[in-house]
């Protein structure tokens, strides 16, 4: 296990990472604040980050956002001497919350809890950005899916954001909930859909429930979809 702590107080590191050390999690390195944590982020994999939620400048709660962002699957444990951020701690995703000064009980149970999930988890959400606004949504609420170069764009109730995945990755994910491809740019939520009306070239048209907008198949994907809803 990869462990990241992320704390401005150098103290509350040291005496992390020797819990740490008597947990025998020996891949640990630190970060003194948002800055570094980034940048360690993009360099190196970790499993988990134990992030202090009240530092200057950046606080540990928009922190999560941005290292969620940069790996959706990384387990965020805060830690901090307030209790008053717990619900906006697990509104994240955080897999637990730290009071100072916790106990090295309570970071063994904390990174049990990080094995647990990695077994259990089974309820997707896909975080997305919108300039300086994230969105963490569940699969149902996303319409449709566009392809935009290196990105996708995920439409839902609140408009377009952006997740740093290929179309084909997010196909991948989204499979088990109803989700198709109906041009090598789109993939469509099919619990979405309001209407179908077939269009030039046999291609499909879709409307749907909750957006405006109306999406085309190509030539391809309307035979896929054709093939795989006629049976």
């Amino acid at each position: 296990m990869r462990v990241l702590i992320v704390d401005d107080e150098e103290l509350a590191r040291l005496r992390l990472n020797r819990m740490l050390s008597t947990l025998e999690v020996s891949q640990v390195d630190e970060a003194c604040d948002a800055d570094a944590a980034i940048e360690l982020m993009k360099s190196s994999k970790y499993d988990v980050v134990f992030l202090d939620i009240n530092m200057p400048q950046v606080s540990g709660l928009e922190l999560a956002y941005e290292l969620r962002y940069l790996d959706e699957n990384i387990s965020i444990i805060f830690q901090t001497a307030y209790e008053q951020h717990a619900l906006k701690a697990f509104d994240i995703g955080a897999v637990a919350y730290l009071v100072k000064p916790y106990s090295l009980e309570q970071v063994k149970e904390s990174l049990s809890r990080v094995k647990m999930q990695g077994s259990t988890k089974d309820e997707m959400r896909v975080l997305s950005k919108n300039a300086d606004t994230y969105l963490l949504l569940k699969p149902e609420e996303i319409f449709y899916v566009k392809a935009d170069l290196s990105e996708v764009m995920l439409r839902c109730a609140k408009g377009f954001s952006y997740y740093a995945k290929k179309i084909s990755d997010l196909e991948a994910k989204l499979k088990v909930h109803n989700f198709v491809r109906i041009h090598r740019s789109y993939l469509i939520n099919t619990d979405e859909i309001k209407e179908i009306q077939t269009i030039e070239q046999s291609k499909l048209r879709f409307s749907f429930k909750n957006c405006s907008e109306t999406i085309d198949s190509s030539k391809d994907g309307a035979k896929a979809f054709r093939d795989r809803y006629s049976n």
